[in-house]
């Protein structure tokens, strides 16, 4: 037999519930009509007393039913949880409870970006009590990554968090639910961006520029050391152990070798690497190895104040002759305050200094094709380093501040955190150029040896581009 929508109104906890007091009016009703039609019709069928009788047991079901009704609404019964729906007829719209808004208010409060990682068992169900416990918390999973391993798996996540949730609460959540080896870090806007399309471009700076590699694997697998060996190791020192051609693997290091021959060791003792990582950055190195040496060649022309012409550009292996001329135009102080060594030594370094692989490097030429200086912005491990080199009879022209200006550019493009450079206290000229940068400076002084370090933060981009406009001073 069909139910009328009327009978049924809302559901709890899977059960029908029937509204009694609109059954109770509708009887009262029904023996109202009874009596009345009984006194019209018939009105010496039923005696007054049967009519009365029937009157007034309507009359007490009618005040039965509106006693229960006010009684409802003076104790104000809360609506059941599961009611998220309208009332049929209402043009309300149809939105959570008053429970689930209680629940959800909250979300408004700032919050925080993290990154986690953790590993947890490779069975069914691992990552759903993992997932109930975050949600517990209220934190919203933005994305996620798997890492398969022999045994488990490593799911490295990134989260929006409500932003009184401290590491340790959201570490021992992730704990009792199941995650062995938690590792939170705080995460910002540029870890929005997806995984593939985070790869993707860090291939395709690649593959532009053979001097991203390092750059590119640091990106790619976070806060790390990362030091290039050459294959021909200086004089009196060490050659880099050889490794196997797929790389090697060893917990919180790996070891892949370089296109040139030698060895790029990525260190991360905070965090062991994945096998996934390593497939990676593998990816990498092989993608730089098949395309070659390569170098934009990109150039600008500026005007020195003396009226001479200068093109600075990127320099490679191929300056190398030009390079070791200009050397041989240099001073012996010149030499000394660069190298901080024997002036014979100068030209063994450059080979190591143009190579794009431990950094990137800038040459002044002037009208007729001669090199007469030389800017180096080297990647040392977690750390970068700018050395400059100016011919004497081209000092004090401005060539090289233009550089230093230029070089630090770079290293904020490359998200470097500061740059250093080594000189000596009586190089007047590095430490003007170092200062003239308007930048926050440390200075450290051991044995006559002067290091200067300069912080960068997201204002130096603009501050030396405003620099730049002006020319060279």
């Amino acid at each position: 037999m069909s139910r009328d929508i009327s009978d049924v109104t809302r559901a709890r906890h899977g059960r029908p519930v029937r509204h009694w007091r609109r059954n109770v009016v509708e009887l009262a009703a029904v023996l109202t009509a009874v009596a009345v039609a009984e006194t019209v019709a018939h009105p010496y069928g039923l005696g007054p007393g049967a009519v009365a009788l029937l009157l007034a047991s309507a009359g007490l079901l009618v005040a039965t039913a509106g006693f229960h009704a006010g009684r409802t609404r003076r104790h104000g019964h809360a609506p059941p949880t599961s009611d998220t729906g309208a009332r049929p007829g209402s043009q309300e719209p149809v939105g959570p409870s008053d429970e689930a808004r209680e629940t959800t208010a909250p979300a408004s409060e700032e919050s925080a970006l993290w990154r986690m990682r953790t590993t947890v068992k490779d069975e069914p169900g691992s990552l759903a009590a993992l997932c109930t416990a975050l949600a517990h918390l209220r934190v919203d999973i933005l994305s996620l990554q798997t890492h398969p391993l022999a045994a488990g798996t490593v799911d490295e996540f990134l989260l929006r968090a409500p932003g009184g949730l401290a590491a340790p609460d959201l570490s021992r959540a992730v704990a009792a639910a199941g995650g062995d080896g938690t590792w939170l870090e705080r995460a910002d806007a540029h870890d929005l961006v997806d995984a593939p399309t985070r790869v993707l471009g860090l291939a395709t700076r690649t593959a532009l520029d053979a001097a991203e590699l390092p750059l590119a694997l640091r990106q790619l697998l976070g806060r790390c050391t990362i030091r290039s060996l050459p294959a021909t190791p200086a004089v009196g020192s060490r050659g880099p152990e050889p490794v196997p051609v797929e790389g090697a693997l060893e917990e919180t290091v790996m070891r892949l070798r370089a296109p040139e021959g030698g060895v790029i060791t990525v260190e991360r003792p905070y965090l062991p690497f994945t096998p996934t990582e390593f497939a990676r950055a593998r990816a990498l190195v092989e993608l730089d190895a098949r395309l070659g040496p390569r170098v934009p060649r990109s150039q600008d022309v500026l005007t020195l104040p003396m009226g001479s012409d200068i093109t600075v550009r990127r320099a490679d292996p191929g300056d190398l002759q030009a390079a070791k001329e200009m050397h041989g135009r240099c001073s012996a102080r010149t030499l000394g305050m660069r190298y901080h060594g024997p002036v014979g030594d100068a030209d063994r370094y450059l080979r190591h200094l143009l190579s794009p692989r431990f950094g990137r490097t800038l040459a002044v030429q002037t009208a007729s094709g001669r090199i007469v200086g030389l800017g180096h912005l080297l990647w040392d491990g977690d750390e970068t380093e700018v050395a400059l080199l100016v011919e004497d009879t081209w000092q004090r022209c401005g060539i090289g501040a233009e550089l230093l200006r230029r070089l630090v550019g770079m290293a904020v493009e490359a998200g470097c955190a500061s740059v250093y450079a080594v000189t000596q206290s009586s190089n007047t000229g590095m430490v003007a150029a170092m200062r003239g940068l308007g930048l926050p400076l440390d200075y450290q002084i051991e044995e006559g040896t002067l290091v200067i370090t300069a912080r960068l933060d997201e204002t130096v981009a603009e501050r030396l581009s405003r620099a730049g406009e002006l020319g060279i001073a």
